[in-house]
């Protein structure tokens, strides 16, 4: 077997792997959902590769995602390097998305983090502030979840070890739930 083939078959084992994520990606679409519909919005925010994602998910929403549409808010907290380098001097890096929902989320946004390990401290800082203000969380995570897991309201968790497949498995739980979504949401 190739290394392409390899990997390839690795994909496709985590992706089945997602198929006991149904409800609660259900329920993540909903809440986001109901936020948008209210006026409220999706602040998102995740590092390296998941700070990626986290800029790809805000982009579906306040761009587009499969159809035209109006643009929903959603901030990507990864965005405003001047900021974080700020937060980083000033204070910690733990805390460049905890002051983001702290300044930034009024009650029925929702955050959406994203971290393949479940360690991430300035992750969960974020999930806490948030639950601190009253704001619901969705939370991407791999591995077992880490210390992370249980503190959003809703949890994703990609089962595995492999750092690529596990981004690769919220990159498609990412665009389902912006697919159910999308299909519900106004388009003017």
């Amino acid at each position: 077997m190739t290394l392409l083939e390899r990997h390839i078959e690795e994909s496709i084992t985590t992706l089945r792997g997602l198929t006991g994520l149904e409800q609660p990606l259900a329920a993540a679409a909903d809440l986001v959902l109901r936020s948008l519909l209210a006026g409220h919005k999706l602040l998102i925010c995740g590092n390296g590769g998941s700070a990626s994602d986290a800029t790809h998910m805000a982009t579906e929403f306040l761009c587009r995602f499969m159809d035209d549409r109006r643009p929903y808010p959603a901030i990507s907290l990864t965005a405003n390097g001047e900021f974080m380098t700020a937060v980083c001097n000033d204070y910690h890096a733990d805390e460049i998305f905890a002051r983001q929902v702290w300044g930034l989320a009024q009650p029925g946004d929702v955050l959406i983090a994203f971290t393949t390990s479940g360690k991430s401290k300035n992750v969960l800082r974020a999930l806490e502030e948030a639950k601190r203000k009253g704001i619901e969380s969705i939370c991407f995570l791999g591995r077992d979840g880490g210390y992370t897991k249980g503190i959003a309201t809703i949890d994703l968790i990609v089962a595995g070890n492999n750092t690529a497949r596990i981004q690769e498995g919220h990159k498609l739980l990412m665009h389902v739930l912006c697919q159910l979504v999308d299909e519900k949401l106004p388009k003017a």
